[in-house]
């Protein structure tokens, strides 16, 4: 029995080894199981969040585009686009309202250094699609202004194609620089679009007069640094958009007697506006650097007794000195404010005789509403010029800041 128990347990042992040894085999024959892999420990699965460098990208991207390169040297540019003949130097100290596209190619073929638009102009200079401010720079190829009073309020020539903005009296009521910044680059871009380039706007003049009085409304403020803060925030805005602010009335209308539109008008006297008119004008040419438009009061103490700022000395001298509260040199351009239709000029002076006497006096660029007299009032200028009245020396110095503006607003 017991070699029958070892034969069948040897026989089981055979047939065990045999069989063990077949699955060996085909273990050997059948592919290695793959490695389960690691988790990255960078992603974390409850949250789907990869933690780590991003990966490189498969194509380099593309270098950046250049900051446009400032004007490496203005004055050579504007120099270079000086007019080349006498009668043109004096022809771009001119600035004159147009009606229509035609009476603005008229103007510019006579040299005119630019052109205004008024709430007579035909709005399809500005709007239209053939005959515009982009194809009257192509058929005079040279630069020059296309300039406006858009300042709020009641006063913004083409208000159908600019819209309609708060009076700057209600702007410092009821909104912030900021505020009023962007909403003046808003208006400057829609300005810019249509090829203006300057505004007339805004005023420095400090009144707490009726929102209707002359100046009224357009005033921000009759607190100097107020009216200062927020017209420095509305002419920043203009510049952020491309557009040339000009700062008025120089030396102040706010608080001057009467309309010069409609007659002579008297402000109180110098000491008085050291403390009080002039007050804006060194913060705001400091913030926002434009220019400035002298307006047609009388200032008692200031210069020859009775004569309207705009033909006196005395006030040009003023400014472009700097010699009042807070102010500072100045050598931008200073433009007269209406030569024509304006009473407070209009009754002493034919406008020819009013631009020459008041670019003697030290205006850069003269400013009347309409072309009727502009071959006149080249003649008369030019005349003097070569009569050795209006020195060929101060003529050229305003033609240069002319066409330095024309570059557009460089940085303060």
């Amino acid at each position: 029995m017991l070699c029958e128990a070892l034969s069948v347990r040897r026989a089981r042992g055979r047939t065990a080894l045999v069989v063990g040894a077949v699955v060996l085999g085909l273990s050997a024959c059948a592919p290695a199981p793959e490695p389960t892999p690691s988790p990255d420990p960078r992603y974390h699965v409850e949250t789907g969040e990869f933690h780590g460098p991003p990966l490189p990208p498969m194509v380099p991207p593309p270098p950046p585009l250049p900051e446009p390169d400032p004007i490496a040297d203005p004055v050579a540019a504007a120099r270079a686009n000086l007019p080349d003949t006498q009668r043109g130097l004096v022809a771009s100290l001119m600035t004159v309202g147009v009606r229509d596209y035609d009476d603005a190619l008229f103007a510019l073929r006579q040299g005119a250094g630019g052109i205004f638009i008024g709430s007579w102009t035909d709005p399809s200079l500005l709007t239209g699609t053939h005959r515009n401010i982009a194809v009257l720079r192509e058929a005079v190829g040279r630069p020059f202004a296309v300039t406006i009073d858009a300042e709020g309020g009641r006063v913004v020539r083409q208000p159908d194609i600019f819209g309609h903005l708060p009076a700057p009296r209600t702007m410092a009521e009821t909104m912030t620089p900021e505020q009023v910044r962007a909403l003046a680059s808003e208006l400057g871009t829609k300005l810019a679009g249509t090829g203006v380039t300057v505004d007339f706007a805004p005023v420095l003049d400090t009144t707490g007069e009726p929102a209707t009085a002359a100046i009224g409304d357009r005033s921000f403020s009759p607190d100097p640094e107020r009216a200062a803060l927020y017209a420095s925030a509305f002419a920043a805005g203009l510049r952020d958009a491309g557009i040339t602010p000009v700062f008025k009335h120089f030396p102040g209308h706010g608080r001057a007697t009467g309309d010069s539109h409609y007659d002579q008008v008297l402000t109180p006297d110098l000491g008085q506006l050291r403390e009080l008119d002039l007050k804006p004008y060194g913060p705001a040419l400091e913030s926002a650097p434009g220019a400035v438009m002298v307006g047609h009061m009388i200032v008692p103490g200031l210069g020859e007794e009775g004569l309207p700022a705009t033909l006196n000395p005395a006030v040009y001298d003023l400014l472009r000195r700097g010699d009042y509260p807070g102010g500072r040199p100045f050598d931008g351009v200073i433009y007269t404010d209406d030569l024509s239709g304006m009473k407070a000029v209009s009754t002493r002076l034919d406008a020819p005789q009013a631009v020459l006497a008041s670019l003697r006096a030290g205006a850069d660029v003269a400013l009347w509403i309409s072309t009727d007299d502009l071959v006149a009032a080249v003649d008369t200028v030019d005349r003097a010029v070569t009569e050795g009245e209006f020195p060929v020396e101060q003529l050229e110095a305003s033609a240069l800041r002319v066409q330095l503006q024309n570059l557009g607003p460089l940085p303060g």
